[in-house]
């Protein structure tokens, strides 16, 4: 650096990005998993102890940086690499220099990004070199390194996979964005453009300084946001009423078997910039207090839409939310089972709570067997069609009957076996069709 070069930082023309990005380890956001106290990288900085590694994931997560980081903190020469535009003569002349570096005693950490882009002879010539310690190589992909990195090269490196930034964490770094353009803004806008952005870092400090540039008075608006973004924002205190009005009105649509109003109060969530996972969490909610055993399913899909949505992000994972609220729309409702456990809820509550019956209690031991323990017990299986008459509640309890199915979808099937099992067990069962909605 000389005395006409400009810090990163203070230099205008540069990207947001760029300006902002880490100086230390304690600056970095993100990859706790790895990067926290006691973590697997963590301690191998702090040990010194660096190894060959390749940084994995999506864009804008902080693989560059973190590789920088990891120079500077292990005090090795930083040698950036392109795999797009470097051949077997670049790879060449950088391993001869990190050779002479280390007669020296100095180490040198090599940063290729994009190594997917590296042919297999390519990603060979670093072997011999990562292999003897000449240098520490530091890759860094988008994709799935067991496919796009030779098994040779792989074999003498550790994969560290980084997660996308959590919407907390991309709007720490727009507070610092904000702070060092001298700007306000939000906190509502400040999530919206960190929904937006879904995990990459590069991408929400690009916005941000687009829509810096159209900022008045010292703060940045919605209608700037929304001229970055260009799509409309609609914004909505969180924590406040309106949050709890539109998850109500989506939850009353889906009870109402009403899909049109579930997609259109589920879409003003997810433009509003809502956690997803809140909203995967409220459909699950759905799916067992509506639908229940009307159709069991529907608490399959709103679990598998909640692992969708986590796994591929905004806004692809946005159409397994909407196919959940469809689906949960349309299915058989049924509330037996809520009301059932809430029943149960109450009787635990209002009554005292008697021993288990003895025949009941398991007994592994023989002094236990002698107290009576297991004593009178049927095991179903011993019985035609594993049906036994044993009573298993309390005394006070027997034969009281607290799951009422209803008469509708799969629960209807469950009305007409159960009638014909309380009916078996000697416990005075209805027929099936007698079993009518409330």
């Amino acid at each position: 650096m000389n005395l006409f070069d400009i810090p990163a930082a203070a230099d205008p023309t540069r990207p947001l990005a760029e300006r902002l990005r880490p100086e230390t380890l304690d600056e970095y956001t993100g990859q706790e998993h790895i990067l926290g106290p006691g973590k697997p990288l963590r301690r191998q900085l702090e040990q010194d102890r660096l190894t060959s590694m390749i940084l994995w994931g999506p864009p804008g997560v902080g693989k560059t940086t973190l590789a920088r980081l990891i120079a500077r903190h292990s005090q090795a020469d930083f040698v950036p690499f392109s795999a797009v535009t470097s051949g077997i003569k670049e790879v060449k002349e950088v391993m001869a220099g990190a050779v002479r570096n280390r007669r020296l005693g100095r180490r040198t950490v090599i940063f290729v990004d994009e190594i997917h882009r590296f042919n297999r002879a390519q990603q060979d010539a670093f072997l011999p070199h990562v292999e003897n310690g000449d240098v520490t190589l530091v890759g860094a992909t988008t994709e799935n390194p067991s496919f796009e990195v030779n098994s040779a090269l792989l074999s003498r490196t550790r994969v560290y996979a980084l997660r996308p930034l959590t919407v907390d964490e991309s709007v720490d770094l727009l507070r610092r964005g904000l702070k060092l353009l001298d700007l306000r803004a939000g906190d509502a806008l400040l999530e919206q453009i960190a929904v937006f952005a879904n995990g990459d870092a590069r991408s929400a400090y690009n916005l941000l300084e687009l829509a810096a540039a159209a900022a008045k008075d010292g703060e940045i608006g919605s209608q700037a946001v929304e001229d970055a973004m260009q799509r409309k924002v609609l914004l909505y205190d969180k924590s406040g009423e309106e949050h709890f009005n539109l998850i109500s009105a989506l939850h009353k649509s889906v009870r109402s078997s009403d899909p049109d109003g579930a997609l259109y109060w589920l879409g003003r969530m997810l433009e509003s910039g809502e956690d997803r996972m809140y909203i995967a969490r409220r459909l699950v909610r759905m799916a067992v207090e509506d639908i229940g055993l009307a159709d069991p399913r529907a608490l399959e899909q709103a679990m598998a839409a909640k692992e969708c949505a986590h796994f591929l992000g905004v806004p692809e994972g946005d159409q397994a939310l909407a196919q959940a609220a469809i689906y949960l729309a349309v299915a058989p409702k049924s509330d037996a089972a809520y009301r059932a456990l809430n029943e149960v809820r109450d009787t635990v509550r209002e009554n005292v709570a008697e021993p288990v019956p003895f025949h009941l209690r398991n007994a592994p031991t023989r002094a236990m067997k002698q107290w009576g323990y297991g004593k009178g017990y049927q095991h179903a299986h011993q019985f035609e069609d594993a049906i036994n008459t044993m009573e298993c509640l309390p005394p006070s309890l027997a034969g009281r009957q607290f799951y009422q199915p209803l008469a509708r979808g799969v629960e209807e099937r469950i009305a007409a076996r159960l009638a014909e099992i309380r009916a078996r067990r000697g416990k005075g069962g209805q027929p099936a069709e007698s079993a009518t909605p409330e």
